[in-house]
């Protein structure tokens, strides 16, 4: 089976050079790179994965770009861009050239951007975006998921996928399933997508993190195989990254193999473009 992460991370030291914005604290203290990420990939028995430069870095595709160059079958990237800045406006038409950038990833629950998926201050992304097939990964709460349903009907070539199923870290642990239906009431619109990423961070049990199983067969049910990606978000984890892969292949008894190899890397790569070869 293909295993491919739809969520990583790679990222260098905030250093004089080059500088981090005041954000938020990194996933851990010691940067991580491309190579050390391929050991631990290979230890996890995941093939290849879509890496996503961390927020706490900004709008940097520098070393992600590096990766994904160097590694073209084990690397591809959802990258970043400031959606504020009129420069970005022009990043688009070609945005796909660039070697391993599959598309664009954004922060939506950030102050700011919060307000303009509702204001129209981002419509020009969504018709940039579609006009030019740029995929986009889009993180944000269940509250603000009614604004994404109706871009999603709006540019219905625009191919849209929500993170996390929704629950970006900052949402407590008591509200992160309350208004899970928002979520599920996204399955009507065919160019969207959700990831199951970071999954065990949600859960409050332990490995194999039996208290999630009736929100991923809910997902199951409205989105269906092809439509639901696995990501792990490593670098955060409770658990190993290993566990995070056999949470989903060992442990889900009404999973085929069929539903496993689609949920696992075959949807992702075929949701995004991204020809394997594998």
């Amino acid at each position: 089976m293909l295993i491919v992460d739809a969520q990583v991370h790679i990222w260098g030291a905030n250093t004089v050079d080059r500088p981090w914005p005041a954000r938020h604290q990194a996933h851990r203290e010691v940067a991580l790179g491309h190579t050390e990420l391929l050991t631990l990939m290979d230890e996890a028995g995941v093939n290849a994965a879509i890496i996503i430069p961390p927020s706490w870095e900004g709008e940097r595709n520098d070393l992600v770009l590096a990766a994904a160059k160097a590694h073209p079958k084990r690397f591809a990237i959802m990258g970043r861009i400031d959606p504020e800045a009129s420069a970005s406006r022009d990043l688009l038409a070609t945005w796909r050239q660039k070697s391993g950038m599959l598309g664009l990833r954004f922060s939506l629950h950030r102050p700011g951007l919060a307000e303009a998926i509702s204001n129209g201050a981002m419509d020009w992304l969504w018709e940039q975006a579609q006009k030019h097939g740029v995929p986009l990964m889009l993180l944000l709460p269940h509250s603000k998921l009614q604004h994404i349903s109706k871009i999603a009907a709006r540019y219905p070539e625009l191919r849209l996928v929500i993170d996390h199923m929704g629950i970006p870290s900052s949402v407590p642990s008591d509200q992160r399933f309350k208004d899970f239906s928002e979520l599920l009431a996204l399955a009507k619109h065919p160019n969207l997508a959700v990831k199951i990423s970071a999954l065990p961070c949600f859960a409050s049990d332990k490995y194999p993190f039996a208290s999630l199983l009736p929100y991923l067969k809910k997902v199951f049910d409205s989105f269906g195989p092809t439509r639901m990606f696995w990501g792990s978000d490593f670098t955060r984890l409770p658990c190993s990254y290993r566990q995070s892969v056999t949470m989903l292949t060992e442990e889900i008894s009404w999973l085929n193999e069929e539903d496993k190899s689609w949920i696992m890397g075959k949807g992702l790569c075929q949701w995004l473009g991204w020809n394997l070869g594998i």
